[in-house]
């Protein structure tokens, strides 16, 4: 009886989600977000490279000054951010008229675009673990957005909220922005990946609520210091993306992105706004087994992605413990 009371909870919740005629447009905008996606990391990727290689350094511990201000004088590097700035454009307008039970998993199709895309330029076939590890992300991060979406109740936004998720991104930079001086010769693609996935989440919640604020026409100081918050946090996100590409290919940090942004973007709702304080107990377990499974995805994806098994094959390692000398 427990658990038909909860699938018949769970299907009157999905029955009225589908019923919103938004829907037919948030879903293929949503899925042209995606497109753009994988297509500007493929361009933004190969832009990072060519810079590399004429500056004759590694940006794979931080891109410096000098290759930053180089990225805008290649084509490749400019189609690609134009490509992402219309991917933003529109997820963004698939969230103002679709439920984020269909918007926010839709975004993780990029992923599997991406990977597909990268396989074919490179000339490396996805490995059985790297499609495992694709299946892992995308299905723990629809699961665990699917829950939230579920349960979630919106409510205005107080100023006590905005200024405690401020402080949170304040902390947030400050720790990866140290560990980043301190490591930084030791980091690796992983690091860029969580830190831009971690920073991009909170850009989500904070452009949401000024959206909200300037549809409702409250432009106060505390709508300005998120607007501000909000492009200094987008800075940040951008450069540590920018530094994984030159770390890592577009498939392993699209799949960093649409995992670790949503999820965070959706514990601040949890957590901050509460928009879930009535959901039952197995709700927060399954936000924790599917938030698991889908950063293990992450991991697994950036040991097992077709370039790394392709390169450890061509290392010259004498298989065998005898030797014949």
């Amino acid at each position: 009886m427990w658990s038909l009371a909860i699938t018949d909870e769970v299907g009157d919740q999905l029955v009225g989600a589908f019923q919103n005629p938004g829907l037919l447009l948030g879903i293929p905008l949503a899925l042209a977000g995606a497109v753009f996606m994988s297509f500007g990391a493929q361009y933004q990727h190969r832009g990072v490279e060519k810079v590399e290689r004429l500056s004759g350094q590694d940006g794979a511990k931080g891109l410096t000054g000098a290759q930053l201000a180089r990225l805008f004088s290649r084509p490749s590097w400019v189609v690609g951010t134009i490509m992402l700035g219309l991917a933003i454009v529109c997820q963004l307008g698939a969230l103002s008229v679709a439920p984020l039970i269909v918007v926010q998993p839709l975004g993780a199709i990029s992923l599997v675009i991406t990977t597909l895309l990268n396989a074919r330029i490179s000339g490396h076939s996805p490995t059985r673990k790297s499609v495992t590890a694709i299946v892992a992300c995308v299905g723990g991060i629809f699961i665990f957005v699917l829950i939230a979406a579920i349960f979630a109740s919106e409510r205005d936004v107080t100023e006590r909220d905005l200024l405690v998720i401020l402080a949170l991104l304040g902390f947030v930079i400050v720790v990866f922005t140290a560990l980043w001086l301190w490591l930084r010769r030791k980091i690796g693609a992983l690091f860029y990946i969580m830190a831009a996935g971690v920073v991009y989440g909170f850009v989500a919640t904070l452009a949401k609520v000024v959206i909200k604020r300037l549809q409702a026409g409250e432009f106060e100081w505390l709508t300005l210091v998120c607007l501000v918050a909000l492009i200094a946090a987008t800075a940040v996100g951008a450069y540590f993306v920018q530094t994984a590409y030159a770390s890592g290919p577009p498939d392993l940090v699209i799949a960093g992105l649409t995992v670790v942004d949503p999820i965070v973007a959706v514990l601040i709702g949890l957590l901050v706004l509460g928009e879930a304080s009535h959901a039952p107990l197995w709700a927060f377990i399954g936000f924790g087994i599917a938030g698991a499974i889908a950063i293990w995805g992450v991991v697994q994806l950036a040991r097992y992605r077709p370039q790394v098994v392709h390169d450890s094959r061509e290392l010259p390692i004498e298989r065998g413990g005898g030797s014949n000398s």
